[in-house]
């Protein structure tokens, strides 16, 4: 299943930085602005202590977790929707991922040029906010012209609902309210799917900040952010992405020994990762054994068929029955015999809805 993370915010703030320090990639990251004009994609792997018992029960001869991929996107300046700095492309850019990860520049230096001459994290955001929602309402715009008129004239239900659907979504924008906040009925979001608006893709807001301030409460530029994502109801999370990108490079003693030293128990990118696998939405499923241990990306929601589609699509066109059992029944019972003998195996079927942490073998014919 692929989906993907784009990292957007204005030029200078620690994007590109923060973006080798996920995939531990040397790509371009200079102080000015545009030194990053086409998206960056990496891939990532999401921590998952599950997997690390997984593999010492079963020692497989492959092991492979579960991955989703993160996008570097240009830096966006005042006017973008307009076509100003690399403006239509950075947009065209957001359309193309799942959820966004916008990062905020809460340090000072004067050795690092701010777009806008100076830090002020609230303007930085709004700015950017206010980019996506003008694109969003253009795209309104243009579409409710036509779609009015075949309303109007067919009566057509799926015409009248579209324009219902797309008078709220600018109703909302108007009054600033992104529309990820706007509580879309099964049907609107359905009429609205294909549009790909950028304000209704789920964010993070990433405070970056200086080293020293790393575990601190202090820094009143990251107290601003978090006072803002509150009222939408978003998530923070704050790091400093030069000294991420610095533990990315060690090995993993090296790395806990930094971690111990700076007083933090997990590195802000192993945050940033969690958060934004949970905001898409995305859970983890296991299949076992001697050959191999791996873990499976699917939308919460996802059926047992569907999930063996995820595998090949020969597991969900000929899905006869899923064997399950949970990771923490595995872990308290001890192997996968003494789980059966406790009854807590289960067969289950295509409409099943299958949960975090299942460990699976999936029957099919074809």
């Amino acid at each position: 299943m692929s989906l993907t993370a784009g990292i957007v915010g204005l030029p200078n703030v620690g994007k590109s930085t923060l973006f080798n320090a996920i995939t531990n990639q040397k790509i371009l990251a200079e102080n000015y602005p545009f030194a990053t004009i086409e998206p960056n994609v990496g891939i990532v792997t999401v921590p998952d202590e599950r997997m690390n018992k997984l593999k010492e029960m079963y020692e497989p001869n492959k092991f492979i977790p579960t991955a989703y991929e993160f996008t570097d996107i240009a830096g966006l300046v005042k006017g973008a929707s307009k076509g100003e700095g690399l403006g239509n492309k950075f947009l065209s850019h957001i359309r193309e991922v799942d959820a966004i990860v916008e990062v905020v520049r809460c340090f000072e230096n004067s050795n690092i040029i701010h777009v806008d001459g100076e830090v002020n994290p609230i303007r930085d955001i709004e700015t950017i906010n206010l980019e996506l929602a003008i694109a969003d309402l253009e795209i309104i715009n243009n579409r409710l012209e036509r779609v009015s008129k075949k309303a109007r004239t067919t009566k057509d239900k799926d015409a009248i609902l579209e324009v219902e659907a797309l008078e709220k979504a600018k109703c909302s924008l108007e009054e600033n309210i992104p529309l990820r906040q706007v509580d879309f009925t099964k049907e609107e979001k359905k009429a609205l799917k294909s549009y790909s608006f950028l304000t209704i893709k789920p964010i993070i807001y990433l405070a970056n900040i200086e080293e020293k301030e790393i575990g601190s409460e202090d820094n009143n530029y990251v107290k601003q952010v978090k006072e803002y994502a509150k009222n939408e109801c978003t998530q923070v999370i704050s790091l400093c992405a030069k000294t991420e990108e610095e533990l990315s490079e060690l090995s993993s003693e090296d790395k806990q020994v930094m971690l111990e030293a700076l007083g933090l128990e997990k590195s802000g990118l192993e945050q940033l990762i969690k958060a934004t696998y949970d905001i898409l939405g995305l859970a983890t499923y296991f299949t076992v054994g001697k050959d191999e241990v791996r873990a499976w990306t699917f939308k919460k929601g996802m059926n047992a068929k569907e999930c063996a589609g995820i595998i090949h699509t020969d597991f969900e066109k000929g899905f006869i029955k899923a064997e399950v059992i949970s990771y923490n029944d595995l872990i308290e019972c001890g192997t996968e015999l003494k789980v059966k003998e406790a009854g807590k195996a289960r067969l289950e079927g295509k409409d099943y809805l299958m949960q975090d942490g299942d460990i699976c073998h999936f029957r099919f014919n074809v």
